[in-house]
């Protein structure tokens, strides 16, 4: 229904009955056909007012009304301090901006709503994921993933003063969620930051070589433990879960003069270990037989010596047999020489008397050589028997 068919007063009623076309605000334009006036303020809140007042009920107005619409307004300010924290969250309310001293586990809790109180529920399960000396745009696993190298990060000295090109990545997650909130202001930079210095103060101390092949485990630890240090220093709040190196080479410029360092290394490595080979199967014989020689003089000299106390032995007894008998003693010694004597020599005794008589003995026989045949020839019939 237009407003014209009802007199032109527009929505609040007529113009008071004039003949001019009137405002949507119910005042006339005096006849004149002016332009519309603005709306008068008063009589609309009045008017509102009005309205209120009839939808409560008789006799309730005034300071009831008002205290009805507070009492309202606060349950619907106080029903949102009801707050849920899902399994993977903790939560974290404060009031007056700071915080209450505790955490809420999961499921529906109540804290002061805003502006008097606020509740943070970071995400304590999430594994974040920190690239230093690489940047991955996209997913990882994915075949289609870039990776955009950082040399201002990646770059290092070692400990010989050489220049290494180092990519790792360090995982980590929320172990205290209030120190993680208030303590440091922007977690994922201050992570970075850290690895970077403690990864450059560890290579600094490391020389090249071993970087590159046999103390990569150790970078790696030595690194966790030491960022972890500095994290609990800082009360971070963040539990370093991990750190792994993803590259570790020379610098682009010159890794094909640091290959042809490595072959040579590898040549040198190879050539000392034939040599350590051959050491190790010749010093051991030397030694062996170096002990044999030291045993077979310990031994020589142990019988000389006894030998010698023996003979001194022998020479002091028969001194002191020579001191009580000398006649005796010195027929004894004589004969003993010559029993030494004459037990090495051939011998052919022949009776003298005999000899004499002309008995067809010959004074000459060449009797040695006979014995010895006669000794062969028995040995030569022993054999055949």
């Amino acid at each position: 229904m237009s407003w014209d068919n009802q007199g032109g007063g527009g929505p609040w009623g007529n113009n008071g009955g004039s003949g001019g076309s009137g405002s949507p605000w119910g005042r006339g334009t005096g006849g004149q056909g002016g332009g519309q006036t603005p709306p008068d303020i008063d009589e609309v809140i009045r008017r509102g007012q009005a309205k209120l007042k009839g939808l409560l009920p008789k006799g309730f107005g005034g300071w009831k009304a008002g205290m009805l619409i507070a009492l309202v307004l606060l349950g619907i300010w106080a029903a949102n301090g009801f707050y849920r924290v899902q399994p993977n969250q903790e939560g974290v309310p404060v009031l007056l901006g700071r915080f209450v001293g505790t955490t809420t586990n999961p499921g529906l809790h109540w804290n002061w709503p805003a502006p008097i109180g606020k509740v943070y529920t970071p995400d304590v399960t999430a594994e974040n994921r920190i690239e230093i000396g690489l940047r991955t745009s996209g997913e990882s696993s994915r075949r289609g993933a870039s990776v955009r190298d950082m040399p201002e990060e990646s770059q290092m000295i070692t400990g010989d003063e050489n220049i290494v090109d180092i990519d790792f990545v360090v995982f980590w997650r929320i172990s205290d969620a209030p120190n993680y909130l208030f303590n440091i202001r922007n977690p994922d930079e201050t992570v970075k930051m850290a690895a970077e210095s403690v990864m450059r103060a560890i290579i600094g101390q490391t020389p090249i070589q071993e970087a590159l092949t046999s103390r990569r485990e150790d970078i790696e630890a030595r690194t966790l433990s030491s960022l972890q240090k500095l994290m609990s220093e800082y009360q971070a709040g963040i539990q370093v879960r991990q750190v792994q190196l993803l590259a570790v080479l020379p610098p682009k410029n010159v890794i094909d003069a640091f290959d042809e360092v490595s072959r040579a290394r590898q040549d040198m490595d190879r050539l000392k270990n034939e040599a350590e080979a051959f050491r190790n199967d010749i010093v051991p014989r030397a030694r062996g037989e170096a002990q044999q020689l030291l045993q077979g003089a310990e031994a020589y000299r142990q019988e000389v010596v006894n030998r010698a106390q023996g003979d001194a032995n022998r020479f002091n007894s028969v001194y002191q047999a020579y001191r009580q008998s000398k006649d005796v003693t010195t027929t004894r010694i004589y004969l003993e020489t010559l029993e030494t004597i004459f037990s090495n020599v051939n011998k052919v005794i022949i009776d003298s008397e005999v000899g004499k008589a002309g008995g067809g003995v010959v004074p000459y026989l060449p009797l040695p050589e006979i014995k010895k045949k006669q000794q062969n020839n028995a040995s030569s019939q022993g054999a055949n028997n």
